[in-house]
């Protein structure tokens, strides 16, 4: 008598069918994760930004000026926005602008690098 050893097709078959379930289970909740870290990242970000704001009035004993803000926010991936309308800050390679506004209301935002800067708003 002749034993055959290995598995029949229809067992291989539900096993991928229990793989590719799990995968399709796997997948949306790694893309509501990077969405959420991606998140994280920007309100870091906002959160980096008004902290700079807050040590360059303490260290300025006035309003600093946006260009000025730069000295105060540090890191390598931050610059003034083209346009002067905020802080603009780099998350895995693009760019994000963090407003900045001129009155401490958040109402009008900054056109000049020279623009003193009174609120810092969000992304």
């Amino acid at each position: 008598m002749k034993k055959n050893a290995g598995f029949t097709l229809i067992e291989l078959v539900a096993v991928l069918v229990i793989l590719a379930l799990l995968g399709a289970m796997a997948v949306p909740r790694f893309t509501d994760v990077s969405s959420d870290a991606l998140t994280a990242a920007k309100n870091g970000s906002i959160a980096g930004v008004r902290s700079g704001h807050a040590m360059a009035i303490a260290k300025l004993k006035t309003l600093p000026q946006l260009d000025q803000m730069i000295d105060y926010v540090g890191g390598p991936n931050i610059a003034v926005a083209a346009d002067n309308s905020g802080i603009e800050v780099t998350i895995n390679s693009v760019p994000y602008v963090v407003k900045t506004y001129t009155d401490t209301t958040c109402a009008t935002a900054t056109s000049n690098a020279t623009d003193q800067v009174g609120c810092v708003g969000e992304i």
